[in-house]
């Protein structure tokens, strides 16, 4: 920053990741930042999400990655070229956090947890002289430099309760209704299959909804199904429902194949033994065409219909859809009825299967707005 140009006070909204990012771009360039949370401590979901290793991003060529956004890839692309992939694991080990890239190509801090990033991160803000003030809700748009962080609608006892739609109402701003993504889908299990099975793996299959096949884990639980490849399929089983799941339980095999082994004599061993022992099957994926009532035979393996209910609610979904229109920021996420304000993060309306693609979106978009913010600030 130029020793000419004017040092701003900017106020973030949000102590999440994407707030947090924020904060620590506009501090580097010069400027004094306060972070407002209504939270009695900031990252809380962040930290949730640390339960399960704190997925950073992923390690796929970029142009993977912005694939994985869907219809919103042209919307994001400015951001995540702006923060990429790359720079996001840079900037994790800058704080001391050494990372690593797991066997599907997600990257994951090596210590496995969330707590110690974000004590680093927490303590280089505070050496950058960034304000957090905490149990401190918006109340509205003021006039001043502002990035809103304020989250989408999932797990909204962390934080992202969605408090602020009224306030963009009354401004005109269209938001667009959130629902629940990355989230398990209800199944009416049997009571045998369900005291049995639930928090069962169902490893190696294949996944066909609405024209859309993805490869990956599925997780029984007590309400139905989750996993990471029905949240790669969940905006079509969400958008379109209706129709059946199908399950691939051997997606490496022909059906052709597949039959010749079935064909192979039993002899004295039971069904289950015999599907084990030829077709590779597990027990879950056994007692899944059983539920079904699927005929274990080569054609029922490789495309067992299963019969979905409706998402759960979005409450403990891992992510949400929907948020700020598009059409309502501008290409640096500035709103067009606010200027000077800026949205990032979940807030705005896109979705993303789980693997990284989520942190680094919110990353990303906090980045390049900030950096604009500063830019604009710079030029008083």
């Amino acid at each position: 920053m130029s020793g000419s140009a004017r040092v701003a006070d900017v106020k973030v909204i949000g102590a999440g990741p994407a707030g947090l990012m924020a904060a620590e771009v506009l501090a580097e360039a010069g400027h004094k930042v306060t972070i407002h949370d209504h939270m009695p401590a900031p990252a809380r979901k962040f930290l949730l999400a640390g339960r399960g290793g704190l997925n950073l991003t992923h390690s796929e060529p970029l142009d993977t990655v912005l694939e994985r956004y869907g219809e919103a890839k042209d919307f994001l692309a400015p951001a995540i070229n702006a923060f990429p992939p790359d720079a996001l694991i840079q900037w994790a080990n800058g704080l001391g956090i050494e990372t690593f890239v797991g066997s599907s190509g997600r990257v994951f801090p090596k210590q496995m947890k969330a707590s110690p990033l974000l004590r680093a991160w927490l303590r280089r803000l505070e050496g950058l002289g960034v304000k957090l003030i905490t149990r401190s809700r918006w109340e509205g748009f003021d006039g001043t430099p502002t990035i809103l962080a304020l989250g989408g609608a999932s797990w909204p006892h962390l934080g992202s309760d969605a408090a602020w739609l009224p306030i963009f109402a009354a401004k005109g701003i269209t938001v667009h209704p959130f629902k629940p993504a990355n989230s398990r889908f209800l199944v009416h299990w049997s009571p045998i299959f369900r005291n049995k099975f639930a928090g069962t793996p169902v490893k190696n299959v294949a996944l066909t909804y609405a024209g859309k096949r993805v490869r990956g884990e599925l997780m029984i639980s007590q309400e139905g199904i989750e996993g990471g490849a029905i949240y790669a399929v969940s905006k079509g089983l969400r958008e379109h429902p209706g129709h059946p799941l199908v399950i691939d339980f051997r997606p490496d095999l022909t059906e052709e194949v597949l039959a010749q082994r079935l064909a192979r004599p039993r002899g004295k061993d039971s069904l289950s033994n015999h599907l084990r022992k030829v077709a590779g099957l597990s027990p879950v994926a056994i007692n899944l065409l059983r539920e079904t009532g699927t005929a274990p035979d080569a054609k029922g393996i490789k495309a067992m219909p299963l019969r979905l209910e409706r998402p759960a609610g979005i409450t403990r979904a891992i992510s949400s859809a929907g948020g700020v229109a598009r059409s309502e920021v501008d290409a640096h996420f500035q709103l067009i009825k606010a200027p000077g304000t800026y949205c990032v993060g979940e807030m705005l309306d896109w979705e993303a299967p789980t693997g990284g693609y989520l942190l680094q979106a919110c990353f990303s978009t906090a980045v390049l707005a900030a950096r604009h913010l500063a830019s604009e600030l710079e030029k008083g």
